[in-house]
């Protein structure tokens, strides 16, 4: 389990850095000198530590879970996913000027809409189901 949780650590940590790098383009979106939604590339930032906290309590938590390796294996890969698409799915939000949260009628914005449900919403309540599912005790009768 060990080489798992450094993975899933190494993936949070990797989500960091992106999400610091994501500052620096918060800061020209916020200057005027990227032509993204500033608070978009925020969200977009915020999203990287969210995701990057998950990854790491993830990685903390896995040896408490009742899964064995393949199990914890594909519920680290459940969690990356939507952590990193999310990330990915909002910066590009920033430069569509799109909101995608509802359909619209709009290309762009409905492309998000379903980009983020498909990528983001469905794996991400995935994920916590089967984490909380993997933390609950096993019954032994």
């Amino acid at each position: 389990m060990t080489t798992l949780q450094r993975q899933a650590a190494l993936l949070g940590a990797v989500l960091l850095i992106i999400g610091f790098a994501t500052g620096g383009l918060l800061a020209g979106a916020m200057t005027g000198k990227v032509a993204a939604d500033a608070h978009t590339v925020l969200a977009a930032h915020l999203n990287c530590l969210f995701g990057c906290f998950w990854l790491c309590a993830l990685a903390f938590t896995l040896p408490l879970t009742r899964f064995g390796e393949v199990g914890a294996r594909r519920l680290v890969l459940l969690t990356a996913i939507p952590a990193y698409a999310n990330w990915l799915i909002t910066v590009v939000k920033a430069f569509l000027h799109v909101a995608g949260v509802g359909l619209t009628g709009n290309g762009a914005n409905d492309g998000v809409f379903a980009a983020l449900n498909v990528f983001v919403v469905l794996p991400s309540f995935a994920a916590a189901i089967a984490w909380a599912y993997g933390l609950m005790k096993k019954d032994t009768a």
